[in-house]
C-alpha cells in the first residue's frame, strides 16, 4: 500500500487495529504501539539493526503480534524544514518495506522527538546506560503519541 496521509489513517484503523510508531536509527529501530482505542503509545523493545531483511522480519512479526494496521514513521526533518540524509534514509526504509507488506505507512515530522524522549527518561531518573538502550523506543512512543493526538483532533473536528 502506498504512503498515506494522517487524514486517511482512521479509515485504515477502523477494524480495531493498533497503530505503530517507528524511529529509525543507525543501530536500532525504535518501536511503539498504540492501544486499540488509539489513545496511548506504548514503547516496545528496540529492534537491533543487522540486515534489512532481518530487520523487516522482526518488525513485521512484532506488528502481527500487536495487531498493527498501519505504521507512522518518524521523519527527521531539519529545523529549517529541509530534508537531509536521515530523512532520505527513512523514506528509503519505507519504500523497501512497502515491497514486503500491504500495511500502509504515514510520515510524521519528528523534529526534537529524541530530545523530548531523553528529557522524559532523565526526569524518570533512568541511568545514562539504560537510557541509551531505551531512547529509540521512547522517541518512537513520542512520535506515535503525537500522531495519536493528531488523530484525536481530526476526529473532534469531524464530530
Amino acid at each position: 500500500m502506498p504512503v498515506i496521509s494522517m487524514e486517511d489513517l482512521p479509515a485504515v484503523l477502523a477494524g480495531g487495529h493498533t497503530l505503530a510508531g517507528l524511529d529509525l536509527g543507525d543501530k536500532t529501530i525504535g518501536l511503539a504501539v498504540s492501544d486499540k482505542g488509539l489513545s496511548f503509545a506504548n514503547p516496545r523493545p528496540v529492534i537491533m539493526r543487522r540486515k534489512f531483511t532481518l530487520d523487516a522480519e522482526a518488525l513485521l512479526a512484532q506488528a502481527a503480534r500487536d495487531g498493527v494496521g498501519a505504521f507512522v514513521m518518524g521523519l527527521p526533518i531539519n529545523m529549517d524544514g529541509s530534508e537531509g540524509p536521515r530523512a532520505q534514509a527513512s523514506r528509503a526504509f519505507v519504500r523497501n518495506m512497502q515491497r514486503l507488506t500491504a500495511l500502509p505507512f504515514a510520515f510524521w515530522d519528528e523534529r526534537l522527538s529524541t530530545v523530548a524522549a531523553e528529557r522524559a527518561l532523565i526526569e524518570m531518573d533512568v541511568s545514562r546506560k539504560k537510557r541509551s538502550g531505551r531512547i529509540d523506543s521512547a522517541a518512537a512512543a513520542f512520535i506515535l503519541q503525537g500522531a495519536l493526538d493528531r488523530l484525536q483532533a481530526l476526529g473532534d473536528a469531524t464530530s
